[in-house]
């Protein structure tokens, strides 16, 4: 296992969240750890080249079948293996949805989903392959741990984590080939349902998930030129949200949730469920993906149609605060 340290931060960021994912599951090899990992013809995309190379008994490829890629991996899960599968984000969702009610929610198989390249992060393959309602989609279903990493090192302790607890878990991939350094490594302590603070402020606080936090924190140097203090915690973990960090947000004059993902059924829903069933809250307002299709170009010009490019994140916070 990579040590956390400045020089394997960098390494991370350089090898993206797919090469990062790789680089966990060879390392998890390597230690000796028992599981498996399945892929839909996207080993490769995976970053797992090295990983099938010395361990190919250990990896298999059901080609372009997804469906049949999450039943496997139930199979081999019965005697609570954990297992690994990968896929691009919507397709290892939504495509396989009724494979992973059954399997992960009813059954509560060991079975690692990873949703690759989630967000708006290979805008070449036009919207088909936009994974903009993955968490959504396996919100509806019970029993499934759900955890969005923001950077390198993040994702790499996700994937540790999820393997060594028993039960079902979707890791949802953000970032492109390279990832912005989120966390301060020194001080990162990566554990399933509890929220980490990126940033303290007085006058409002963002609440975020996945490599987005990257635009979150520039637009926060932004605001408080403006004299906004900001706080910014990063909600890795979806599910179990951690509801002593919500309670204690509630200080604050108004909640930001940030997310690369539509602002229904996301992290932005999550939080709004739990500030409905108390008597007060500040306002929250949710910055994200709204109830559309972006039109397909480049990445930044996605992100800009959705508000979530730094200067509108920027913008969202400012009219919500006149209002």
């Amino acid at each position: 296992m990579l040590q956390k340290s400045s020089k394997n931060a960098r390494f991370l960021s350089r090898m993206g969240a797919q090469g990062t994912y790789g680089q966990a599951i060879f390392d998890l090899a390597e230690d000796n750890t028992d599981f498996f990992a399945v892929s839909a013809d996207l080993g490769i995309a995976s970053g797992l080249d090295r990983f099938i190379k010395k361990y190919e008994n250990r990896y298999i490829n059901v080609g372009i079948a997804e469906q049949n890629m999450v039943s496997i991996a139930a199979g081999m899960a019965s005697d609570s293996t954990p297992v690994f599968v990968s896929s691009w984000a919507p397709f290892a969702t939504y495509r396989c949805g009724d494979q992973i009610r059954v399997y992960a929610g009813n059954m509560k198989k060991n079975i690692k989903i990873i949703g690759l390249a989630s967000g708006m992060h290979i805008p070449k393959f036009g919207g088909s392959h936009y994974g903009l309602g993955d968490i959504a989609m396996i919100r509806s279903i019970s029993h499934i741990t759900i955890l969005s990493p923001c950077d390198g090192l993040e994702i790499y302790h996700a994937i540790y984590e999820a393997a060594a607890m028993d039960g079902p878990v979707y890791i949802r991939l953000t970032g492109g080939d390279y990832i912005p350094i989120i966390n301060n490594w020194e001080n990162m302590d990566f554990k399933i349902g509890k929220a980490t603070h990126l940033k303290l402020g007085e006058d409002i606080v963002f609440i975020g998930c996945g490599s987005i936090l990257y635009n979150v924190v520039e637009a926060v140097k932004k605001l408080e030129e403006m004299g906004i203090s900001c706080s910014v915690i990063n909600m890795h973990t979806i599910r179990p949200l951690d509801q002593v960090c919500l309670e204690e947000c509630c200080k604050y004059k108004m909640i930001f949730t940030v997310e690369e993902h539509s602002v229904v059924g996301g992290l932005g829903s999550a939080v709004c469920e739990y500030m409905a069933e108390k008597k007060q809250h500040p306002p929250v307002h949710r910055i994200g993906v709204n109830d559309f299709y972006p039109r397909p170009g480049e990445y930044e010009y996605l992100l800009k149609q959705c508000g979530l490019d730094i200067d509108g994140i920027v913008n969202n916070v400012l009219g919500a605060l006149q209002r």
